[in-house]
């Protein structure tokens, strides 16, 4: 696993708490093992298997995260699922990826804005 020199701890840090609060505030359900959780119980299985994880290694990037820990279960290899009213059913590593998109693209527009 790497940590880019651009995206280290700080910001990686910052944008995996900004998808697991995503998560716990959406109105969607998360497909974890054959069972559909709520948003603020699948936000809170992640943290633990991040937390978890971060005991043992080195901090990952939030597009490492994404792809191994909020895509699919470690323990089973399933790979999880979200549902949200005003979207199809997805893959989370899709849907994870696609805000983090959106995040990263506003936090450029944030830090570009001048001040007042």
């Amino acid at each position: 696993m790497h940590v880019l020199a651009d995206s280290g701890p700080t910001r990686a840090t910052e944008e995996i708490g900004h998808l697991l609060g995503y998560l716990a505030a959406s109105q969607c359900e998360f497909f974890r093992n054959g069972t559909w959780y709520g948003p603020e119980r699948a936000a809170r299985h992640l943290r633990r298997k991040y937390a978890y994880y971060m005991d043992r290694t080195s901090a990952p990037t939030a597009d490492e995260f994404v792809a191994e820990f909020a895509s699919a279960s470690s323990m089973s290899g399933k790979p999880y699922r979200v549902r949200c009213a005003d979207q199809p059913e997805q893959p989370s590593g899709a849907w994870f990826s696609a805000e983090l998109t959106r995040y990263r693209v506003s936090a450029v527009g944030r830090s570009a804005a001048p001040a007042h």
